[in-house]
């Protein structure tokens, strides 16, 4: 389905693999012994194939092998079996175990581009339907594709883009909740959204997005707005709207003290607009991981500013398998390091390529036979539009956060310093609600549940049977959607997971529900936005968001 197929914010935690420590993943992945384990079964079953008596079949929910001439015609059928039959070969190699986890990932990882990029539908003779379409468009669809190659070599560093954006505008259809800019500075704006209630709850709800891609994956498009959701339940709902780094300037120095600092700057500005002592706050992905050491600093502070934090996605240490674990190889630290030592600003689209080699197949060879050799215009979706309009990444941020979630800092008592206070998150004693995707690729949900374990409070804790960004984006209407839930417990997620009630539907409201209850009273809605220091500016979403 197109919304599991983005990419994520999830990059801004991650290096870039050291292409000599893929070498060592190469050969793992080609181990003399490996191989020889397989060989047997790998030349009987390929001499099954070449006379035609293989049992292999095709999975039908592998799009690459739906043309029925993969079925029917013997040639076809023979190569796309004896395909078949090397990608498992080559997979069953990689799971053998090879050392730390880290280092059989990154085997899998090879493997998958390997294999993928090996697959006969890559190639305009190995894909039956590509060699239809160019018959029946007389040689247009070749035009096209060729169009679309040229295209993406030139503007998408070489890779096949994933989405037609053209009919989206942000503004417009995309990050469309009403609303206004009632705090700007360097690093990001302050939206305030419009109440669509009589009544409103005293207490707010302070939003913070991740630190790539722009904040509107929680204010997608109407129907899928997880922020339209939260102001149609009567929370007044603020956004931090993080300002997209500029390669030249200084922003490539800002790191953790400056993103946490920023936060707790905007904490204080919501709570003087709604004259309210305490805050609600959440956070996706990494800015759940910045907004756990905002309050990690407050509660050292004694400062009890956030009545209780709700962290969508979000992984605080390596405690299990994740990508930013296996990325961070010993050369890619170091290039981190060296990055953040000269202040630079690493490209958002550069990372967007690193993650969709994540998921090959997925999110980089289907679109490789759908644009180039049919020649078709990728899909216009909503998701794959926001995940497109990347942003670019400090590399000063980059190392902080690697440095606190690949060596498990936040688990450890004052191993995490900000802003010259140790962070403790045992004594954070608020109340947290936790949600993760059981298929998350880029924050695995048994590393997420972990979150649940860190703080002081009571935990809720949802599991959906989602991906990364439909985690986030699980709207109530039309929901096909199911989750397990309850509170948190048994230190092994996967003993957790096994005794949790399942539910149908979307998690929004049971979220709802938990957070109105940490909302307070009912006052009348605001008849103006912002306040006398902080008066309402432009409409949003505001004006960073269309920063390149």
């Amino acid at each position: 389905m197109p919304e599991e197929r983005a990419s994520s914010g999830g990059g801004e935690i991650a290096g870039t693999l050291d292409p000599l420590e893929l070498r060592g993943a190469l050969a793992d992945l080609i181990n003399a012994r490996k191989l020889a384990a397989e060989a047997p079964g790998l030349f009987s079953e390929l001499a099954r194939i070449v006379l035609g008596i293989s049992k292999l079949q095709f999975d039908r929910r592998d799009p690459r092998f739906a043309d029925p001439s993969w079925h029917d015609h013997p040639v076809y059928r023979r190569l796309g079996q004896g395909y078949l039959l090397v990608e498992r070969a080559v997979n069953q190699a990689a799971a053998r175990p090879a050392g730390t986890w880290e280092r059989q990932a990154r085997t899998q990882y090879v493997a998958n581009i390997l294999t993928g990029a090996a697959s006969p539908t890559n190639f305009l003779l190995g894909n039956p339907a590509a060699l239809k379409r160019a018959f029946e468009t007389g040689g247009l669809s070749l035009v096209r594709g060729t169009r679309n190659f040229l295209r993406d070599a030139r503007n998408n560093y070489g890779m096949p883009r994933m989405v037609d954006r053209r009919p989206f505008t942000v503004g417009e259809n995309l990050a469309c909740s009403p609303g206004a800019v009632v705090h700007r500075e360097e690093m990001f704006e302050l939206l305030q959204y419009t109440p669509s209630t009589a009544t409103v709850r005293q207490r707010p709800l302070l939003m913070v997005p991740p630190q790539v891609n722009k904040f509107y994956v929680a204010d997608l498009a109407p129907g899928r707005s997880m922020v339209q959701y939260a102001v149609a339940q009567g929370v007044q709902t603020f956004m931090v709207a993080w300002r997209n780094p500029r390669k030249g300037e200084t922003h490539g120095r800002w790191g953790l003290a400056d993103y946490v600092s920023a936060q707790v700057r905007a904490l204080d500005v919501v709570r003087e607009i709604t004259r309210s002592d305490e805050a609600n706050v959440l956070g996706v992905c990494a800015g759940g991981l910045t907004t756990a050491v905002m309050l990690g600093y407050l509660a050292a502070l004694g400062d009890s500013a956030v009545q209780s934090a709700t962290f969508l996605v979000t992984l605080l240490a390596s405690t299990h398998p994740n990508v930013a674990g296996m990325m961070a190889t010993k050369g890619a630290v170091n290039k981190v390091r060296r990055d953040a030592a000269q202040g630079r600003v690493v490209d958002g689209k550069m990372l967007g390529r690193n993650f969709a080699l994540m998921r090959p197949n997925d999110l980089v060879y289907s679109y490789v036979a759908n644009n180039w050799l049919l020649g078709n215009d990728p899909p216009a979706f909503d998701i794959l539009a926001w995940n497109d309009d990347t942003a670019n990444l400090p590399s000063t941020f980059q190392r902080d956060t690697l440095d606190v979630l690949v060596n498990n800092k936040l688990m450890q008592t004052g191993a995490v310093t900000v802003l010259g206070t140790p962070v403790d998150l045992s004594k954070v004693d608020i109340d947290t609600f936790v949600a993760a995707g059981h298929r998350d690729h880029i924050a695995p949900w048994d590393g997420c549940y972990m979150t649940s374990q860190l703080f002081g409070g009571d935990t809720e804790v949802v599991i959906t049977a989602t991906g990364h960004i439909q985690t986030l984006v699980n709207p109530v209407e039309g929901s096909r959607y199911r989750y397990w839930a309850g509170p948190h417990g048994d230190p092994d997620p996967h003993k957790w997971l096994a005794a949790a009630a399942r539910h149908e539907g979307s998690w929004w409201p049971r979220w709802a529900e938990w957070l109105l209850a940490r909302s307070g009273d009912e006052i009348s809605a605001p008849r103006r936005l912002g306040s006398r220091a902080h008066p309402a500016g432009d409409a949003a979403p505001g004006r960073y968001v269309f920063e390149e």
